[in-house]
This record gives structure tokens, C-alpha cells and sequence, in this order.
């Protein structure tokens, strides 16, 4: 059977000054987004230079994956990949 491709995109080495509507402008010429987010330190709510992109098509990630991946965005070279999908750790309780 063979893999589908994620509507999720990990970006990677973005600007400092990036902010989530910034990102979501960059990726809004490949389709219908879902959710555009970057991750932040907990402590100072900085952005710590990557983020995330959901698209609502496979084909619309796939778009923009092939369009930015390696490209030069407000001074860095960011990259764009396919998000890995995580599991949940599994907790195991104590009797």
C-alpha cells in the first residue's frame, strides 16, 4: 500500500522576524491553509525559527513543499519537508 503524503509542512531555519501571519502569507499561493503556526520558547514566547503549515489538499502541500524548500526567505535559507506525525508516548501506570 503506498504512503500518502501528509497536508502538514515542518519549516525549518526561519527569520526571527517571521511571525505567524508572515508564514501564512508565504504559503497562501498554494492553496487553502488550514493552520499556520510557529512554535515559541515557553519562557519568552520568542519564535524558535520553525513552524508548521496545514494545508487542507495533499496535492497544495505538496505544491508549496517542491515551490520553497531550500528557497532564500527575508535574508534565510529555509527548508520545507513533510511533517512527521508523532504518537503519543505511551504512560505506563504503576500499580
Amino acid at each position: 500500500m503506498a504512503k500518502r503524503f501528509t497536508t502538514q509542512l515542518f519549516v525549518s531555519r526561519l527569520s526571527a522576524y517571521t511571525t505567524d501571519q508572515s508564514l501564512r502569507q508565504l504559503f497562501a499561493p498554494f492553496g487553502q491553509i488550514i493552520e499556520a503556526r510557529l512554535i515559541r520558547d515557553q519562557q519568552t514566547q520568542r519564535p524558535k525559527g520553525f513552524g508548521f503549515i496545514t494545508f487542507e489538499s495533499e496535492d497544495d502541500a505538496q505544491n508549496a513543499l517542491k515551490a520553497l524548500n531550500g528557497k532564500i526567505v527575508n535574508g534565510r535559507l529555509i527548508f520545507v519537508e513533510a511533517a512527521k506525525e508523532v504518537e503519543a508516548p505511551i504512560t505506563i501506570m504503576k500499580k
